[in-house]
């Protein structure tokens, strides 16, 4: 069976938050224990990446031991710069490359994702908006790594036109990911306080539910 990896990007600081986004708590854990909790048990590892070592400190601390991590030691850091560094480290086939900031991944649809992979050199969900999640997706790393460092060389940091450039990309339609994910959960992103307040009280009504 093909191996799995989680590459999860944290190679980028944000300043709207009080404190390093990965180690702000949501709930009584810190957000980047949310994303790994979300994946560890369908991966066969997971990897962070960050821009420094001190960073990477900070997320052991708080992480399981299994976890390991990558600096990205670009001198400008960017999403495609950390997909860069986790694609070439990891050993898994296929890797699922996410944002340190998606506390409510769906495992359903991660496992959805991953069945459709084979065969294809990646496969990205689309929102509520019918636009794709390409930091919510599932690559085949040696061909995503190939197209990564190409557009890389000819300037390019945006990870839509990364996407743009691969071949056999499957894209899974909203409606598809509505019956798994009817809330589009999975790609609520933390970037501000008020964000934060949002999950917390999504995080109570999971509790009342379960």
């Amino acid at each position: 069976m093909d191996k799995i990896a989680a590459v999860i990007l944290a190679n980028e600081l944000t300043r709207d938050l009080p404190e390093d986004k990965g180690i702000t708590l949501l709930g009584s854990k810190p957000l980047i224990r949310h994303v790994v909790n979300s994946v560890k048990s369908i991966v066969d590892e997971v990897i962070i990446v960050t821009n420094t070592q001190e960073r990477a400190e900070k997320y052991a601390a708080v992480l399981p031991k299994t976890v390991q991590f990558v600096i990205d030691k670009q001198l400008t850091q960017n999403v495609l710069s950390g997909a860069i560094a986790g694609f070439e480290v990891v050993t898994g086939k296929y890797t699922l490359l996410l944002s340190y900031n998606l506390p409510f991944v769906n495992k359903e649809l991660v496992m959805l994702l991953l069945d459709l992979a084979m065969g294809k050199t990646a496969v990205i969900p689309r929102n509520a908006d019918n636009e794709i999640e390409p930091l919510c997706a599932v690559y085949h790393t040696k061909n995503a790594l190939e197209t990564a460092k190409k557009v890389t060389e000819e300037g390019v940091t945006d990870l839509q036109i990364f996407v743009e450039k691969l071949r056999d990309v499957r894209c899974i339609s909203k409606m598809i990911i509505e019956q798994i994910d009817p809330e589009f959960q999975s790609f609520f992103k933390i970037n501000s306080l008020l964000d934060l307040k949002r999950a917390t009280i999504k995080i109570g009504k999971n509790k009342l539910t379960t």
